[in-house]
């Protein structure tokens, strides 16, 4: 269900966004609005054509386990592309905010299909075959792809639509990982350096009711062993965390870090603080 949700949701971005305002998107829709205005072929079909060529390059270079997670991604998302252009939804906002929700609506579709392990195709499969081949970061790959689809247009449309391009590529970016995310409980990764470790374990222990651990670390300069209170808590616990360390410890020092997703006693069930 979610491999089908999320090709439908990629498929309303692209029908009711990128190709009528020819949004210079990363992925094949950004090839294909640059593509059709130079051959003057329908942007649709030259969507399903770099799908599938696509798809034959990653099932001959990447095996049997990159096609039956993409298969279904290849066979849904110009399925319903096509369900899309026979029964059009015409939007009339500024391209601004149409490279924007572009972005946001494709986004939370790809993560969508992200979150099954699966993949949607398409121009993920360049990334995946150099970075097979290569040490290059898969990331690092991603984003070279992406700038570079939104470039192509630089020729055909002008530095006025690359800049939109750019803001779909980040919006794409922001909801993919907004999505991957959702579900993880928000909490801070908390780690102590203080004299009094003893109370503050205490204290996290019974005024905030969680667990701790103690790291073994020795000082940079000092070579001074000692140790270092490490403790994760809800995001609305800490600026009490905060108020009891100032209690116990003033020159206490603190380094957080947020943490997305949290799995374990206290995070994977309901806490109520």
């Amino acid at each position: 269900m979610l491999v089908i949700t999320g090709n439908f949701f990629l498929a309303i971005a692209v029908h009711t966004f990128i190709l009528p305002y020819e949004i210079l998107s990363g992925g094949v829709a950004g090839i294909a609005v640059s593509v059709s205005r130079l051959t003057g072929v329908r942007s649709d079909l030259i969507i399903t054509i770099l799908i599938w060529v696509l798809f034959a390059l990653g099932a001959f270079f990447l095996g049997k386990k990159f096609t039956v997670h993409t298969i279904s991604s290849s066979v849904l998302y110009p399925i319903f592309l096509n369900i899309l252009a026979a029964n059009p939804i015409q939007v009339s906002i500024d391209p601004l905010l149409a490279s924007l929700y572009a972005g946001l609506v494709a986004g939370f579709g790809i993560g969508l299909v992200f979150r099954t392990g699966a993949s949607t195709g398409g121009m993920d499969v360049p990334p995946l075959i150099i970075h097979k081949y290569t040490n290059i970061e898969l990331s690092q790959l991603v984003l070279i792809v992406d700038l570079l689809t939104v470039l192509l247009g630089v020729f055909v449309y002008g530095i006025e639509a690359v800049l939109l391009g750019f803001i779909s590529v980040w919006a794409t970016s922001i909801a993919i990982n907004r999505v991957l995310v959702f579900g993880g409980q928000e909490a801070r990764s908390v780690m102590i350096i203080t004299d009094k470790v003893d109370e503050v374990v205490h204290m996290i222990d019974t005024v905030l009711e969680r667990g701790s651990t103690l790291l073994e670390a020795q000082g940079g300069y000092t070579r001074e062993q000692r140790q270092v209170v490490l403790s994760v808590i809800n995001m609305t616990q800490y600026p009490e965390l905060i108020k009891q360390l100032n209690l116990i410890d003033p020159k206490a020092f603190v380094i957080a870090t947020e943490a997305t997703e949290v799995k374990g006693n206290g995070f994977s069930f309901d806490y109520k603080v």
